[in-house]
């Protein structure tokens, strides 16, 4: 791999630091620059600004893992941010940018995906050479659980716990898969979903694996699916009262969504989710992750995204 001058955007998130520890174990010089909270409605950055940077310094290429926290800020981060930056690339000639978008955004419903579909559309129309990332779910996001079956609590599944499954992939191998895009011209101009080692697991697989993790003999409890339905149509009814009763709709919007939905491939022909279909790529086993978490006493570290955290098995990716 020849050694660039790398931007990496969104360095401060967890798929952000193993992106950025990849570029850095490879060799790379990484400018990363840096969003405040305060800066999460707006354009400003922090301390150098993406624009002013690449009129400053030649770039090779740039890595977006640009992110919002929320459902409700999606316009202006997901889609607005990334925007700015790629305008400020294009004007420097930058010659590629890596996007890590997400799976989801096969079948829109949501705020979010919407956002990011947006900026693909604009990514794959720019003149510089592009590749556009969807991960199925990540380690981290399928984790959240931990506590409540340390605390001897059921792990909690929507329906039968059978209805949806994914291809699990873990911060690390995300990572590596986005330094291939950087000079692999089979990963140039084409979106790419990816998901870890298979098989496809359903959420009562991934409990089953938690307890054994945790050694622990295996308990479930079964919400029905209209629950989380319920709970967006009513949050929805009220989202006109404030800001963070809108954010609770958009939740439980997502919820509703990832209860609902594979991280997969969907074939459009067939109607379904299609496994096989789905490449696969790493190393890392959502099992050993759920030994390690379960071998430390800790839990997955969603940092800003803890407003993610699943009871019943959602993930966002």
């Amino acid at each position: 791999m020849t050694r660039q001058t790398v931007m990496l955007m969104g360095a401060t998130g967890t798929i952000g630091r193993a992106t950025h520890a990849a570029l850095t174990a490879a060799g790379h010089r990484v400018i990363s620059p840096v969003r405040t909270p305060q800066d999460d409605m707006a354009d400003g950055f922090t301390p150098d600004d993406p624009a002013q940077v690449l009129t400053n310094t030649p770039v090779d290429a740039i890595i977006s893992c640009l992110a919002s926290r929320t459902g409700l800020e999606a316009w202006q981060v997901d889609h607005a941010l990334n925007s700015r930056v790629l305008k400020a690339a294009i004007a420097a000639k930058t010659p590629r940018f890596v996007l890590l978008s997400a799976i989801c955004v096969q079948k829109p419903r949501l705020a979010f995906q919407h956002a990011k579909l947006a900026f693909e559309a604009e990514l794959q129309a720019a003149p510089l050479t592009w590749s556009i990332v969807r991960p199925t779910a990540f380690f981290k996001s399928i984790s959240g659980q931990i506590d409540r079956l340390r605390a001897g609590k059921p792990f909690l599944v929507f329906g039968d716990g059978q209805q949806t499954a994914c291809k699990p992939i873990s911060d690390r191998d995300v990572a590596r898969f986005l330094l291939r895009c950087l000079d692999d011209p089979a990963l140039a101009n084409r979106i790419l979903p990816i998901g870890g080692p298979g098989p496809a697991l359903t959420p009562l697989d991934q409990g089953r694996l938690m307890f054994a993790a945790l050694g622990q003999t295996p308990q479930f409890k079964h919400v029905p699916m209209g629950v989380m339905g319920a709970l967006a149509k009513g949050f929805g009814a009220l989202s006109l009262m404030s800001d963070r009763v809108r954010e609770k709709a958009e939740l439980a919007r997502i919820g509703h969504y990832y209860a609902s939905e594979s991280m997969l491939v969907w074939d459009a022909e067939q109607g379904r989710y299609d496994a096989d279909a789905t490449p696969e790529f790493g190393a890392d086993l959502l099992a050993d992750y759920y030994a390690e978490l379960a071998a430390s006493g800790g839990a997955p570290e969603l940092g800003a995204h803890r407003v993610f955290k699943s009871k019943a098995g959602a993930r966002r990716a």
